[in-house]
């Protein structure tokens, strides 16, 4: 899976950076999921080669507008460019009555269905190649992280179990085979218990706005990749004495580390780090800050930068 890093400012935009948005792009073809529609993200998109009507789904992290006021701009603009497929969107309560609003007073009509999914419910989504989870986290409004797993990482089946088990071979194991949960004798059976994996699937992990990183310690076990704020330096916490929901570099690295996470890319800066690491404070800052607490691979992500995460969980800068 590729990352797409469609804006990284927080709060509002700045001459280099725009307001949050990251797209998940497919290992192959052309499907991609995008992860927040802060203003302006429709334009950063034709920056890239990302098609609106290949875009699998939409997930909202939290409320605040730069992170989801882009969102009625770009589904016009899909309706316009001839958008014909369900899209589903997956965001926390109150992003539906909002867009149902838009669309009625501002006569914007959409060619094809949604689906709203409320993320306060805590749903798992499934895609034909991911698998999407939530998690709650800690911020000033209900904000929520976005777990990508790979399906497709062909698994073979525990032929030992299933025999011990007294599954009887045939069309119940082809069914596991698929991915398919079955029923025996009544009792339900799970595929996940008796199918083996060549590799550990890629697992991605997109996280909103959020003060308190361990709240993804359940998520994280196996996460390739962890996609978080690090909106502060903690000096500027220290010195403000409020971190308005958000985390500094230092909690967002330390959590890293204690999770064993290979892959670390940091994001949603907020606009008085300067890009000119002579000048203070300065993006560089939130760079050694984390680096001094965090010993896997470190990013901190810009404007329409893509990350590949290959098959050894390995995430390289395109």
């Amino acid at each position: 899976m590729n990352i797409v890093f469609l804006g990284t400012s927080s709060g509002v935009p700045t001459k280099t950076r725009n307001v949050t948005g990251i797209a998940v792009r497919e290992e192959r073809g052309s499907g991609w999921y995008l992860i927040d529609c802060g203003e302006g993200t429709q334009h950063q998109i034709l920056h890239t080669n990302l098609s609106i009507n290949a875009l699998r789904a939409i997930f909202i992290t939290h409320i605040h507008g730069d992170h989801c006021y882009g969102l009625p701009g770009l589904l016009a603009s899909a309706a316009m460019n001839g958008r014909k497929e369900p899209l589903q969107i997956m965001a926390p309560s109150g992003v539906k009555e909002w867009i149902d609003a838009t669309q009625q007073h501002t006569q914007l009509y959409l060619p094809f269905d949604i689906e709203f999914i409320s993320t306060d419910d805590l749903p798992s989504v499934e895609f034909r190649k991911v698998r999407v989870e939530t998690a709650v986290l800690s911020h000033r409004v209900p904000s929520y992280a976005y777990c990508f797993t790979e399906k497709d990482i062909n698994p073979r089946l525990d032929i030992d179990k299933l025999k011990r088990d007294n599954i009887p071979k045939g069309p119940l194991w082809g069914q596991l085979q698929k991915r398919e949960n079955v029923e025996l004798n009544g009792k339900q059976i799970q595929c996940e218990d008796y199918l083996l994996c060549d590799k550990n699937p890629q697992k991605i992990i997109i996280a909103g706005d959020n003060d308190q990183p361990e709240r993804l310690s359940q998520l994280s076990h196996g996460a390739s990749v962890l996609v978080h704020e690090a909106t502060y330096t903690k000096d500027i916490v220290t010195k403000t004495g409020n971190s308005y929901g958000h985390s500094d570099a230092e909690r967002v690295a330390t959590f890293a580390e204690q999770a064993k996470i290979p892959n670390l890319v940091l994001t949603h800066f907020s606009p008085r780090y300067q890009a000119n690491p002579n000048v203070s404070p300065s993006i560089a800052d939130i760079y050694h800050e984390a680096k001094a607490h965090y010993s896997g691979n470190l990013f901190l992500a810009n404007d329409l930068d893509e990350y590949q995460l290959n098959k050894s969980h390995e995430l390289t800068k395109r």
